[in-house]
């Protein structure tokens, strides 16, 4: 018989449990799994970013290039070899491919303001500003898609934002922070370009597999980010080896693989758990700049990461 509300399983008529649930927990699962991965690449970008030592627009347009030099390829090749892939393309429309390449847009003027912090600012300030993102993507689902968010969603930020916090205030806190007042604003600027690019990806993820958005709002980060290079009249070439060889880890680890993983847990996963989720990588990147750019780290960034992950806890389960 059928399943009753409220009943801890899906049961088709014949009495037998409903494969389709099965499906949607695999699916659900994958999308933290990639979730997760998305965090930990992410987490490494304020530290490429200051080991290039370069102006923030000029790191950021080699981040898109970079991943858009390997995307592009294997996008096109798919294309002509998976006719599947093609009518997915075609059923999703011209809509949803404006949407794509107009988050990579958002996208990419995140990634100017975001990496021009870094180098005016300490990694974990720029992290911390940078990570305003859920307010705005909350306030956008709202006031765009009429959306509310559920009062989980505001209690795990509330927690996850004071985590963040604590985790970062004995970075600035005193004389030694290397923190300034343009950097920070710099940070939470971006963020709201972020919250843009959360938003539309969610929306462009409607009508687009992962691989065709990924292509697509690479496409958009880039043009949008070499147009901004051009106008600021930053420097595009004449860098050292070890200059190149961040760039590469930072197109590489903390872009292509990271943000393929974002845009799959995207996918799956509501714009609001994931922008709540990514407030993970602040404890990592605080620790992460220990050993690597020489930040300390003190008792209260560690308690204070245990906040954010318990904002993130209550989220997920807010949206389950």
């Amino acid at each position: 018989m059928a399943s009753t509300p409220g009943s801890s399983a899906s049961v088709t008529p014949t009495g037998t449990a409903d494969p389709r649930r099965g499906d949607r927990e695999q699916s659900r699962l994958l999308a933290y799994g990639a979730l997760f991965l998305a965090v930990l690449g992410i987490s490494w970008s304020a530290i490429f970013i200051r080991w290039a030592a370069i102006p923030g627009p000029s790191s950021a347009f080699y981040r898109v290039l970079i991943a858009a030099a390997v995307l592009g390829p294997v996008w096109v090749i798919t294309l002509f070899a998976d006719p599947r892939r093609r009518q997915r393309l075609q059923r999703g429309g011209a809509q949803a491919a404006w949407f794509a390449v107009l988050g990579g847009a958002f996208f990419g003027l995140d990634l100017a303001l975001f990496n021009t912090a870094v180098m005016k600012t300490t990694a974990a300030e720029a992290t911390l500003f940078g990570n305003n993102a859920p307010i705005f993507v909350g306030l956008g689902t709202w006031l765009f898609f009429g959306r509310r968010p559920k009062r989980a969603y505001w209690a795990g930020l509330a927690l996850a934002s004071t985590g963040g916090a604590a985790v970062m205030i004995a970075g600035f806190s005193g004389p030694a922070s290397g923190g300034t007042l343009t950097g920070n604003l710099l940070a939470v600027a971006a963020s709201v370009f972020f919250a843009a690019y959360l938003l539309t990806t969610e929306r462009a993820r409607e009508g687009l597999d992962t691989l065709s958005f990924s292509t697509l709002s690479i496409a958009g980060s880039a043009v949008t980010l070499l147009l901004v290079c051009l106008a600021l009249d930053v420097p595009l070439g004449g860098f050292s080896r070890s200059t190149w060889a961040a760039l590469l880890g930072l197109g590489i680890v903390s872009q292509l693989a990271a943000y393929f993983a974002l845009v799959y847990a995207l996918g799956h996963l509501p714009a609001t758990v994931t922008s709540v989720g990514l407030l993970a990588q602040l404890p990592i990147t605080a620790i992460l700049a220990v050993p690597f750019l020489g930040e300390p780290l003190h008792a209260t960034q560690a308690a204070g990461a245990a906040l954010v992950l318990a904002g993130i806890y209550i989220v997920n389960r807010g949206s389950a």
